[in-house]
């Protein structure tokens, strides 16, 4: 067998269905028992079961991508799927039986694979990265509302309550938690309100504006994003398949046109 019949030949077997289905349950498997080992229990009773499924995962893992390089070699680096799956692979291999708790924990990374694995999980990343850029306007809005609401905040309220306003940092943090609506009202305002009675006339339209217009603004335009990356992937399987059946029907074209010299051979033959 030749070095590219070769290539041919595990590229099919790499992209099997079976194939990805085996390293799926890989990730989900290694995944579990690095779960388990939090559990003291399983981890003193099981331990050298749940070492000997995370060895396993990793030479799986390993071997893909072994595989992988082979077939596509430098091109293997132009996906960036693939060079995630790569550092990811890397980072199993390095903290592969470290005793170290960082590196250990760094190992549950490798369950982040799934994301490349799943299409609907690609689509999803895929969505959130296009909308980056869409997404630096509202960025710019909501630090523009909080920078003002800051000061405004610090110098309304700091000399009453400084823990909550007393600097412009404190304020930035108590901003975030009044717009994640996290203890917000008993918190924070109805305190601020027995000593400034009209404090809600400030608190009211930043919990409108931060959590109820700027947050579905994010929502709407990541959406937007998903559904843009949805109608290109369409349209490329269609023009996917109908590059198909162009390219049968000139199959088809050629075979009658073979057919029909071969019945008149046979005439010009005779005569």
């Amino acid at each position: 067998m030749t070095l590219s019949r070769a290539r041919v030949a595990l590229q099919g077997f790499i992209e099997a269905g079976p194939t990805r289905g085996v390293i799926m349950a890989a990730i989900i498997m290694s995944s579990v028992a690095l779960g388990l080992e939090t559990w003291p229990f399983a981890a003193e009773r099981y331990g050298g079961f749940l070492r000997a499924i995370d060895v396993i995962a990793v030479m799986i893992f390993t071997s893909e991508l072994a595989i992988k390089l082979f077939v596509y070699r430098w091109a293997f680096f132009r996906d960036g799927w693939n060079a995630f799956d790569f550092i990811i692979v890397s980072l199993s291999i390095a903290t592969l039986g470290s005793g170290t708790g960082v590196l250990r924990a760094l190992r549950i990374l490798r369950t982040l694979r799934l994301l490349s694995l799943v299409p609907r999980m690609r689509v999803v990343i895929q969505g959130l990265l296009g909308a980056i850029p869409a997404m630096g306007a509202v960025f710019f809005l909501i630090a523009l509302v909080f920078y003002v609401s800051a000061v405004m905040t610090t110098k309304l309220f700091g000399a009453a309550f400084p823990d909550w306003f007393g600097s412009l940092g404190a304020s930035l943090y108590s901003l975030f938690q009044i717009m994640t609506l996290e203890s917000w009202s008993n918190g924070i305002v109805r305190p601020i309100m027995e000593v400034y009675p009209l404090a809600w006339m400030f608190f009211v339209p930043f919990i409108l504006i931060t959590s109820f217009i700027v947050l579905n603004l994010f929502i709407a335009i990541i959406v937007n994003a998903m559904h843009g990356i949805d109608r290109e992937q369409a349209a490329a399987d269609e023009h996917g398949l109908s590059r198909q059946i162009a390219l049968l029907r000139e199959e088809i074209a050629a075979m009658r046109a073979e057919r029909a010299s071969e019945k008149a051979t046979p005439i010009a033959h005779s005569t």
